[in-house]
């Protein structure tokens, strides 16, 4: 049989499709082009009503490029909404998309109750060719239950890898030549080793000592579990990139308070400022949701102006999407589509001159920077430094997927330039 994925959604749904892709080599299947499979395999998003939109969409596309193939709709939207099937033959949840056997099955719906499920074996062969980040999921699953979001329902409880099984794996990714990993989770924070209860900030202790990639990356980090001890590994730490990513959501706390979330803004400015002053040269990113129902005018520009003061370098700015079976559904306050286009739109240009202040800091300094194998006009190359700022290099054959310092020259436009 042979196949093809498609993933939307976040780096989880990334390493899920890789671990269906392995186990579907492993049982004989050949994964291959969308107009040559015999099933296409959609593991898609359940986040926001646009995930939706575009998996409705590819299904379509597909359809009409390999009109004989089946459909298969696995994952997040499976699982939260089995009876919303966007027209495919097959559909998976959770548990079910990791069975290579299933997928032979002309059609149906195969989609666990509850909320336990087991967490998927880590194949060392589901590797993501031609990228020199590797994400690597350690755990999943949420039990904070935000007003807002349909992941408790759509991942299930909280689990998490064994320390061994990291151990080994990271080792194994090692050999094979990967310089960064990303460890990444539905809420890494929660991680906590089934076996010994060790918590995340044990498990970045003892990857300090094991063998791994040069690089390790922390992707979001709940800004509740970000304390002194925390940012003393991280400043500690000769692997641990100095980055961080922080679902914070809203700069106003009756926002915050609606949607469930477990912080204000007076710890996620605390954070900040910590963060800041004891990991040198750190980039810090930000989720940003605007158009929560409840958010007038004066509670968005309380976000802006909490945001605009920050020392953040990026930010992720979405907007609130309304998803069946959450709390936020019955919640009073709608905001209009318009306004919160609007509110996107002003956010998005805070991104962009914070972006570009964090950037020009650089200048002159010398980073640590990965080069990827893409080379794009002018001959140049694309790579990520320790504290994520994207540097454009001259391209160099012998650099790539290598971890080399470089100086940062100056600014073309919005880009970083670098040399060696």
């Amino acid at each position: 049989m042979r196949f093809f994925i498609f993933t939307t959604g976040c780096k989880a749904n990334q390493w899920d499709s890789h671990v269906i892709a392995s186990n579907l080599r492993e049982a004989g299947c050949t994964q291959g082009s969308m107009p040559a499979a015999d099933i296409i395999i959609v593991n898609a998003c359940s986040l926001t009503g646009r995930a939706e939109t575009d998996a409705r969409r590819f299904i379509m596309r597909a359809r009409r490029v390999n009109g004989r193939a089946r459909i298969a709709l696995v994952g997040c939207h499976a699982q939260a909404y089995r009876d919303r099937g966007l027209t495919a033959e097959l559909i998976l949840g959770q548990k079910e998309k990791f069975d290579p056997g299933l997928y032979l099955s002309d059609k149906g719906c195969i989609v666990s109750d509850g909320r336990t499920f087991p967490l998927e074996r880590a194949p060392v062969d589901a590797r993501e060719r031609d990228r020199t980040r590797f994400f690597f999921k350690i755990q999943d699953g949420c039990n904070k239950f935000c007003s807002y979001c349909v992941v408790p329902r759509a991942r299930g409880a909280g689990r998490s890898r064994p320390v061994d099984e990291i151990a080994n794996f990271l080792a194994a990714l090692r050999g094979k030549g990967v310089k960064e990993v990303v460890l990444t989770g539905i809420d890494l924070a929660a991680y906590r080793d089934p076996l010994t209860g060790a918590d995340l900030k044990g498990l970045l202790r003892l990857l300090e000592t094991l063998d791994s990639p040069a690089r390790i990356r922390l992707s979001s980090v709940d800004p509740a579990f970000i304390d002194d001890e925390f940012i003393a590994i991280m400043a500690a730490s000769s692997k641990i990139a100095g980055s961080i990513h922080i679902p914070v959501q809203s700069g106003c706390d009756a926002i915050l308070r609606s949607m469930g979330r477990h912080h204000d803004s007076n710890l996620v400015s605390d954070v900040v400022g910590r963060l800041v002053t004891r990991v040198e040269g750190i980039g810090i990113g930000m989720d940003i949701m605007v158009g929560f129902p409840g958010e007038d005018e004066e509670a968005f520009l309380r976000t802006y102006s909490f945001i605009e003061k920050l020392p953040v370098s990026y930010l992720h700015v979405f907007p609130f999407s309304e998803r069946a079976g959450t709390k936020a559904c019955s919640l009073p306050g709608k905001v209009g589509e318009a306004v919160k286009r609007e509110r996107v739109r002003r956010l998005k240009q805070l991104d962009a001159r914070k972006r570009e202040a964090f950037a020009r800091r650089f200048i002159g300094t010398r980073l640590r920077v990965i080069p990827e194998a893409k080379v794009h006009p002018g001959r140049m190359v694309k790579g990520f430094s320790d504290n994520y700022l994207p540097v454009y290099l001259p391209y160099e054959k012998t650099l790539e997927n290598n971890l080399v310092e470089v100086t940062i020259e100056g600014m073309e436009g919005t880009r970083l330039m670098g040399g060696y």
